[in-house]
């Protein structure tokens, strides 16, 4: 691992203001440490995260418009050298799985105490990790399995969209607005905006009718025919 730096620069993500605060208060009571920036949302974090530059990124899971997970991975494809911290009231092998692959140095419990929180900033400023043996080898059994599956061209494209888009993705195919979207998943018309040109980019076509078609056809595919019951 490499020697930590003079002063760890830290971002605290979670949509609760009395959760941010108390982490804060915590935090800079150590020298080495600096709360530079604080967000409440996934937009926030990305747009605060490449203004302030952190070291490392304490991020929440669950968050208003969309999760951590998919904060995390933007802002790592931006700024590969910021290490991002999973915080969460449960452990989730899905949520965990998710945020491994988006390039999380580790994903912690809200209940941990005040040392074990210190000493995680700690390991991954310095470039460690932090990720349960066990955890890690279920991860990697899921990516051997998906490595040996062969995918249709069409369920790579469906992969590759977050879990967001996967919810507005059959929200478009009902001919709804993104005014309408926004209001069904408690978006910003802005948010929800950019969530239609990603779903258009990583699908490969340009217009809303083009990925409606795309999710009648993944609907019918999954649909079981007349009189058999659906595929466990």
């Amino acid at each position: 691992m490499n020697e930590l730096p003079r002063r760890i620069r830290i971002m605290i993500v979670d949509d609760h203001e009395v959760v941010r605060q108390g982490l804060k208060t915590l935090l800079e009571r150590r020298e080495h440490f600096a709360v530079v920036a604080e967000a409440s949302s996934v937009e926030e974090a990305v747009r605060e995260a490449l203004r302030t530059a952190p070291d490392v990124i304490i991020m929440d899971v669950r968050l208003p418009d969309g999760t951590g997970v998919e904060a995390c991975r933007e802002i790592r494809a931006e700024r590969p050298e910021t290490r991002v911290l999973m915080l969460t009231s449960y452990a989730d092998d899905e949520a965990v799985f998710a945020s491994l692959m988006a390039g999380a140095a580790g994903y912690l419990l809200k209940q941990m105490r005040a040392r074990e929180l210190v000493h995680a900033i700690e390991t991954v400023a310095s470039g460690g990790s932090l990720l349960d043996p066990a955890v890690a080898e279920r991860a990697l059994r899921r990516l051997r399995a998906a490595a040996a599956g062969e995918r249709s061209p069409e369920e790579r494209l469906l992969a590759s969209l977050t879990e967001q888009e996967r919810r507005i993705l059959p929200l478009i195919a009902e001919g709804k607005t993104n005014r309408e979207i926004a209001a069904e998943l408690y978006l910003s018309d802005k948010t929800v905006k950019n969530y239609v040109s990603s779903i258009l980019s990583k699908l490969g076509v340009t217009r809303r009718s083009q990925a409606a078609a795309f999710a009648a056809r993944q609907l019918a595919r999954d649909r079981p025919p007349p009189g058999l019951p659906p595929t466990p």
